[in-house]
Formats: C-alpha cells, sequence, structure tokens
C-alpha cells in the first residue's frame, strides 16, 4: 500500500464500529460493482455479526499490522 492508502486506513480505523462498518460495507459493494440489494444486505448482516462476535468475546481481532502482513502475503 501506499501512503495515501495507509492514511485513509489510519482515519477509518479511528472511526466508531457502526461507522467503520459501514466503510466496510460501501467498500465492498464497490468492489463487487453489485446492485443486488440481498447481497448488500447480506454483507452488512455478516459485518454486524462479526461487531457483535468481538464484543461478545467470542472472537478477537488481529492487530493492523498482522492484519497487512497477512493481505500482502496472498
Amino acid at each position: 500500500m501506499n501512503a495515501r492508502v495507509d492514511h485513509l486506513l489510519d482515519e477509518i480505523l479511528g472511526l466508531p464500529p457502526e461507522e467503520r462498518s459501514a466503510v466496510a460495507a460501501a467498500l465492498i459493494d464497490s468492489l463487487e460493482g453489485t446492485t443486488d440489494r440481498s447481497v448488500t444486505e447480506a454483507w452488512k448482516q455478516e459485518l454486524l455479526a462479526r461487531r457483535e462476535a468481538l464484543r461478545a468475546g467470542s472472537t478477537t481481532a488481529s492487530p493492523w499490522a498482522q492484519a497487512r502482513q497477512r493481505l500482502a502475503s496472498l
């Protein structure tokens, strides 16, 4: 990634969870180019379920540096 993307990501990660969820959903929609609302709604529900799992302690998050490293290796 470049410095601009890193800066944007840092800004987004500083947002409250609900706003980060909205950004994530918008990014997914932009990549898939879908206009099918059922797909958008399914992703929204997935994001909300993952957030709830984090809050409930049934899953844990990875530090951004670790996640970035995994993504870079794909």
